[in-house]
């Protein structure tokens, strides 16, 4: 169960770009020839370093099965393997692939807390990361989701743990190549053929599009990301010239910065203030009313943060609502 040398040193390239060498992480192993090819190039790559982790999400039959045949592999490789089992109060019947990974990236947050690992890597690729953009494009995202998935962040939900994508310059072929070389049959999951799910729609339109490259796409979200950086880069000093801090509140004066400048200095006020749901996390809409209503002066209250708006933009804790006795 060895891929083939040139495939680990190509993978040990990409995985030691974005984590120290001899530094122990997680991975996670779905069982897929995406995640399954990761598992046996970080072992042949990180022999020692690596632990696996499959979540049972409980929503198939299959499922434990599944995560069972994950743990037989791992044993012979030498990798720690465990099975997070989910268990739901009521299964989702919407959304089931935005609420599984939800789910999911919580549970392996808390194994990852429990083994002392603090990098999680994952097995998304190039044809992943192009029908990322192409859904985003979708949906009029902005630069930083045009941006598509980044080598290195953070644990969706716990920005102090890292994730890191090395397989992000390889193509979906390429990894089942590497399952096929080993003599490793993965895992079929229903659920990628299924065309209720947005992904396998966008996945199937991109097939069938000949005029449509992944790998230019690819391009694309990276050259993105870097566009991406170069904003943030603006942002920080617009943030350190006109924001100030007074006594538990921001405060800042609105230069002539451009309207993305804007924004990304009234998400950062309501990240370091906000109490209540994500507020690290706003969706673009909710983002440009604020904005909007900031430019206008009227006063809203967004994941526990008062934003006042007019000369000076003003960003306090939101009053805590009390409950009343019925």
């Amino acid at each position: 169960m060895v891929p083939a040398q040139a495939s680990i040193e190509r993978f040990e390239a990409d995985l030691d770009a974005l984590i120290e060498p001899a530094s122990r992480f997680g991975i996670a192993v779905s069982g897929g020839p995406d995640s399954l090819a990761l598992l046996l190039l970080c072992a042949a790559a990180r022999p020692g370093d690596v632990e696996a982790a499959t979540v049972d999400h409980g929503l198939r039959p299959e499922n434990r099965a599944e995560a069972e045949k994950v743990a037989d592999l791992c044993a012979p490789l030498g990798v720690p393997h465990a099975t997070l089992r989910i268990d739901w109060d009521l299964p989702p019947s919407s959304a089931i692939q935005e609420q599984a990974r939800e789910v999911r990236y919580g549970a392996l947050a808390r194994w990852m807390d429990d083994r002392g690992l603090t990098v999680l890597v994952a097995g998304h690729q190039l044809d992943d990361q192009a029908e990322t953009l192409l859904m985003r494009l979708r949906r009029g995202a902005g630069a930083r989701g045009l941006a598509g998935m980044r080598p290195l962040t953070g644990v969706p939900g716990r920005p102090d743990l890292q994730l890191a994508r090395p397989l992000l310059g390889w193509r979906r072929t390429e990894l089942e190549q590497v399952c096929a070389d080993a003599a490793v049959a993965p895992v079929r999951d229903p659920s990628n053929e299924d065309e209720r799910h947005e992904r396998v729609r966008v996945r199937r339109a991109l097939a069938e599009a000949g005029w449509l490259d992944p790998e230019s796409l690819a391009r694309s979200a990276s050259h993105l990301a870097e566009a991406d950086d170069a904003i943030e880069w603006a942002a920080a000093l617009e943030w350190t010239r006109f924001a100030e801090y007074r006594e538990g509140e921001i405060a800042y004066r609105p230069s002539n910065a451009p309207n993305e400048i804007l924004r990304r200095i009234a998400a950062r006020a309501v990240a370091e203030l906000g109490s209540e749901g994500s507020p690290d996390e706003l969706r673009g809409g909710e983002l440009d009313r604020l904005v909007e209503a900031l430019v206008e002066g009227r006063t809203v209250t967004l994941r526990g943060v008062r934003c006042s708006g007019d000369e000076e933009w003003r960003f306090a804790p939101a009053a805590k609502r009390s409950r009343l006795n019925s």
